[in-house]
């Protein structure tokens, strides 16, 4: 069994890129199967209105985001983008490649509020 983890990505060019990971879970009983223990470096509650966007940013720092409420929808610079719902996840390690200073037209991606419900969700770093 595994558990597949969508991970936004810095990639070599610097520019931002979805991939997806498998996470095995090797731990735990047949009836509830868990991953390994992972680390975590506090977590953070969010709420945005409708109507939030965000400009292009990278990520400070890697960490998990669960979506609890409402509908977030993640673009790119190739012009790309997914939405993730309710129930919904991804790893955010999208950050500014070393030695590089932030560029808007290269490095990161956007976040939006989708819908009439406010965006409610939960960050845990990595």
């Amino acid at each position: 069994m595994q558990f597949t983890q969508v991970v936004l990505y810095t990639a070599e060019d610097g520019r931002a890129r979805f991939r997806e990971e498998a996470i095995p879970l090797t731990e735990g009983k047949p009836q509830a199967r868990l991953s390994p223990l992972m680390p975590s470096g506090g977590c953070q509650l969010r709420m945005s209105p409708v109507g939030f966007r965000s400009e292009f940013h990278c990520t400070d720092h890697p960490q998990w985001v669960f979506i609890l409420g409402g509908q977030m929808e993640i673009g790119l610079q190739d012009g790309t983008s997914r939405v993730f719902g309710p129930g919904q996840h991804f790893y955010s390690a999208d950050t500014v490649p070393a030695g590089a200073a932030f560029d808007p037209g290269i490095h990161g991606h956007w976040s939006r509020q989708l819908g009439d419900e406010p965006l409610t969700t939960v960050f845990v770093r990595g």
